[in-house]
């Protein structure tokens, strides 16, 4: 990999830093090796929002090579949403320029007197003034930038990180997100408003002549998956009926299991009214992003879990609607995820009495999509309500005299797909490094079928227990190794095509086990991080509106044992039952020895 180019906004100081080889065939690069560069500047007395708190952005190994689904980039530091370890994963055409620009990463420490940019092109980097760009919407920053640089890849902050939300985002291209744990706020808090990328060079492959082929056939054959098929003519949101169906799909605040008129918001809806056309990220055959018109106005299309959250999530069966809510959150910087699971949770308190209407400064009630509209913009804004929306769900709950009722795991809130129905993500979401995260572990996709037998994995009933645990903690190394590429989770790519592309690109005689080896010393990496952080295993559970079970739908009458299943994964895992920690024996054999002395 290339060089670090590493950033002092305090001083101006722009340098460089070398990526240590032995970490690099480690790690791989992306979210682990981030780990692994930031372990010795994590600690529990360190703010997120300090001068002092690094924020890195890293490419993989593979990103930019136009492979299968590899044009992504991570953003890494703490959280100012959970306090834990942050992690978000980004598309588009950002991480693929930065390393054209001579770049695999940028290591930001300080802040900035004034709002300022970054540009980078060809191996140069420079501080500019950000004063006219302050207070713009992202999609408005890059035109800005690209009238004054001219051709450059542009990722920026919203007014949402410029007022530290804690579930900030960091967006570039068509609405291509670093969008969980509060990336956007760290930016934020730094007064960087953008970074700009520009470059002519290639990505550093080690040999050439294999990866080529090795590439142009693992397109060929992702380009006629039936996943990226599926994909391509419906979005993400082309589950969303199946996951109906199944019982996964939450409504009302993850308390209903049925809605009445929920197929008015598919992706097959999209496709059948509002799509007018599609977009992709960097050298991508899936095309899975969505443009949608909407009242005569052309945006970035809804994705799953946008739909979810501002549509069944909130009661609203209104699409055209849930897009102008998920344009509203790219424009204000905000995560979709976060932000529609808030406002459930503050019509839940409504409901049950526990925010007044004096308090909330309105009546809230479900399925208006005007009131949620406002909302979103009183957020952004912190005003009125929106000033403790703008906090999150544990935060709000809290605040009502009712944490429990925050379907969020360690800060972090969760995403639209329910335990009730794939239990596998139970495991998912709490044991996560970042919180109640689909994108550590997406079990879901093998609790309905997806069985890769390369990765020896078994199909158990989707309403299973325990008998998942190894199967899972497995599962989670093999997206750590995805994160670390960086490749997208939607490549249905087979893991010997990968460890081939590996092993091309870097130069290395690796093995599946020995990239699924570097996902288990990650994963376990981030989990001695977040132990010095404060990470308390008796918060890994599920939240309590969770342990109810559905009377209707697909998942209706069955809630996960989560006590079980936790105590055999940490089993699965060698991790100590009652800390959580990992043995000494397992850090030793994945070479984490001194890491875990420390």
């Amino acid at each position: 990999m290339q060089p670090i180019l590493t950033v002092n906004l305090s001083t101006g100081q722009i340098g460089q830093m070398i990526i240590p080889p032995a970490w690099e065939q480690a790690y791989l690069g992306g979210a682990s090796l981030a780990a692994r560069l930031l372990y010795d500047s994590l600690n529990a007395q360190l703010d997120p929002l300090s001068a002092e708190a690094p924020l890195l952005f890293l490419n993989g190994l593979l990103s930019g090579t136009a492979g299968p689904s590899v044009g992504r980039f991570v953003v890494c530091a703490r959280s100012p949403a959970t306090r834990l370890w942050g992690e978000a994963n980004c598309g588009g055409f950002w991480g693929p320029e930065l390393r054209a620009a001579g770049f695999d990463g940028i290591w930001i420490v300080g802040k900035a007197a004034a709002p300022q940019w970054l540009w980078v092109k060809d191996g140069q980097a420079v501080l500019r003034d950000a004063a006219e760009f302050w207070g713009r919407d992202p999609y408005t920053v890059q035109a800005l930038v690209q009238q004054e640089v001219g051709r450059a890849r542009v990722a920026a902050i919203g007014v949402a990180g410029e007022q530290a939300i804690p579930f900030a985002l960091i967006l570039c291209d068509h609405g291509r997100v670093a969008g969980r744990t509060g990336m956007g706020a760290v930016m934020g808090a730094k007064n960087l408003k953008a970074i700009a990328v520009q470059g002519s060079g290639k990505p550093p492959i080690a040999d050439l002549s294999h990866f080529l082929p090795l590439r142009s056939e693992a397109n060929r054959q992702l380009r006629s998956d039936n996943m990226s098929q599926v994909a391509r003519a419906l979005g993400t949101a082309s589950v969303a009926d199946y996951f109906d169906y199944l019982g996964s799909m939450p409504k009302r605040y993850f308390q209903d299991g049925a809605m009445e008129g929920v197929d008015k918001v598919s992706g097959a809806t999209m496709s059948e009214t509002i799509l007018r056309g599609v977009s992709a990220c960097h050298a991508c055959v899936i095309a899975c992003g969505r443009v949608v018109e909407v009242d005569g106005k052309r945006s970035k299309g809804p994705e799953y879990e946008t739909v979810v959250g501002f549509g069944p999530n909130l009661l609203l069966n209104d699409l055209p609607a849930i897009v102008r809510c998920g344009d509203l959150c790219d424009r204000y910087g905000m995560d979709s995820i976060s932000l529609s699971n808030t406002i459930g949770l503050a019509f839940t308190l409504f409901e049950r009495g526990l925010l007044s209407e004096a308090e909330a400064g309105m009546t809230l009630h479900w399925g208006d999509a005007a009131l949620i509209e406002r909302l979103i913009h009183l957020t952004a804004r912190r005003e009125g309500l929106g000033a403790l929306l703008a906090e999150g769900a544990l935060a709000l709950a809290a605040r009502c005299g009712d944490a429990g009722l925050a379907v969020q795991v360690n800060g972090l809130e969760m995403a639209y797909h329910d335990p009730r129905a794939v239990s596998g993500m139970t495991l998912s979401y709490i044991a996560s490094p970042r919180g109640a995260c689909h994108n550590q572990s997406d079990y879901f996709l093998v609790d309905i079928g997806q069985v890769d037998s390369s990765l020896e994995f078994e199909r158990h009933e989707r309403q299973g227990g325990v008998e998942k645990a190894a199967q899972v903690a497995r599962h989670q190394d093999w997206r750590s190794v995805c994160n670390a590429l960086v490749m997208c989770f939607f490549a249905n790519v087979p893991p010997e095509t990968v460890t081939a592309l590996v092993n091309a690109a870097g130069g290395y005689d690796l093995s599946l086990e020995d990239l699924l080896r570097s996902g288990e010393r990650a994963w376990n990496l981030k989990r001695l991080i977040n132990l010095r952080l404060g990470l308390k295993p008796e918060n890994e559970k599920l939240p309590k509106l969770l342990l109810q079970a559905y009377a209707e739908g697909g998942a209706a009458g069955f809630v996960p044992d989560v006590a079980a299943m936790r105590a055999a994964y940490y089993t699965a895992r060698g991790w100590d039952l009652n800390t959580g920690r990992p043995s000494a024996a397992r850090l030793v054999e994945l070479g984490l020895d001194q890491e875990g002395e420390d």
